[in-house]
């Protein structure tokens, strides 16, 4: 889930929502981690077996199997398939372009075809070589961007109570921070909060129960326990370092994207600072941009059978060359369009089988409380 959304996606929330949008993406994630919970117990319970052996799941199939709604589900597959192949690629390039271009001078073309190129290596191994990959990166590109975050808010943190004061004040009163926020509005922050915490944790769109379907565990459950996780770690934690980041150093009143938190951690970090975000970008974004892929092809084979899964390969990285080239705010309403789709879509699925994960939940953890389960663990 760890993507540019927690850096690019921060900032631009704080950029034309104003601090308080941190809060509304804090109030997303409170309820996103029951959301995805179910999304996720819901994906394991209605995966189904692929011809090549693979397991698939996610919206599409406890929508038309789960509901009976099969015009939803087809409907809800071309949604995310949207998503997938004319947003990601376009925001994640974009955000690595930018950093790449701020702190390297590399041509935002240039950073795109790299992207492209080592993105495709991986993809065209399928969900396996995906699966490796991710675990690879994923510990790495956390620890790292989560120390210079740590560095940036403490180095700065006789400005930690300000901080919280902008965040909080901004809310519900953003007129009162006078300054830069002249025209910000409480409906601005609420509406770039929940924009950009969706993007970046995912909660709700259903895209959680496509990657977590194919997981090797018979209780679903503790899967979704590990999908609530992840929206946790996802916003509370890395979210929030972001936005203390940038709130504490000043650098939140000028710049967006990852121009501002690269601003953030220069000031604290002389040069160093720039580097640790240009790096996290790269990974972060690749890392989304090679899990994002696969969201594709399970949409589209949904829709249209397996054969597609190579062709839309070239697709998908023909999209990551012209993602880097386009402007900021362009990139991200793309996003939050088809996020916005994808969830009014899916929450029919969600609320109309919350009973099943209820049930599966609470027969888990039964099992949890008995004896026999703690003599055998």
């Amino acid at each position: 889930m760890v993507g540019n959304g927690n850096i690019a996606g921060v900032c631009t929330s704080i950029a034309m929502g104003g601090p308080g949008a941190v809060f509304w993406m804090w109030v997303l994630a409170a309820v996103g981690m029951a959301t995805k919970m179910v999304e996720v117990i819901l994906g394991h319970k209605f995966r189904r077996i692929m011809p090549d052996g693979s397991m698939a799941g996610g919206p599409m199939y406890y929508l038309r199997d789960g509901l009976h709604l099969p015009w939803l589900a087809g409907t809800y597959a071309l949604f995310m398939a949207g998503k997938a192949t004319f947003a990601t690629t376009i925001i994640q390039s974009n955000s690595i372009a930018l950093a790449m271009q701020s702190e390297l001078g590399l041509k935002p073309w240039m950073a795109g075809l790299g992207l492209a190129f080592i993105t495709w290596l991986v993809i065209v191994g399928g969900i396996r070589s995906i699966g490796r990959v991710t675990e690879f990166l994923s510990p790495i590109m956390v620890v790292f961007y989560v120390l210079g975050g740590l560095f940036t808010i403490f180095y700065f943190y006789d400005r930690i109570p300000e901080a919280v004061s902008l965040i909080f004040v901004g809310a519900f009163k953003p007129s009162a921070l006078g300054g830069g926020m002249v025209g910000a509005t409480v409906a601005r922050a609420i509406r770039y909060g929940l924009a950009r915490g969706s993007y970046s944790n995912e909660a709700g769109t259903g895209t959680a129960a496509v990657l977590h379907a194919p997981s090797r565990t018979a209780e679903p459950a503790r899967q979704g326990f590990l999908g609530a996780l992840d929206v946790f770690i996802d916003t509370m934690v890395i979210c929030t370092i972001t936005a203390l980041a940038v709130l504490t150093s000043g650098a939140w009143t000028h710049g967006t994207s990852t121009e501002m938190t690269a601003n953030a951690f220069n000031l604290a970090l002389p040069v160093a600072g720039g580097i640790i975000v240009a790096a996290s970008s790269f990974l972060f974004g690749y890392s989304s941009l090679i899990a994002v892929s696969y969201y594709g092809k399970i949409a589209l084979s949904f829709l249209l059978g397996p054969w597609i899964h190579k062709p839309y390969n070239w697709i998908y990285c023909l999209f990551i060359i012209v993602g880097a080239t386009l402007e900021v705010e362009a990139a991200w309403s793309v996003g939050d369009m088809f996020n916005g789709l994808m969830a009014i879509t899916n929450l029919v699925g969600v609320v109309g089988l919350s009973g099943l994960a209820v049930r599966t939940v609470r027969l888990y953890l039964q099992k949890l409380d008995s004896p026999d389960t703690l003599v055998s663990s």
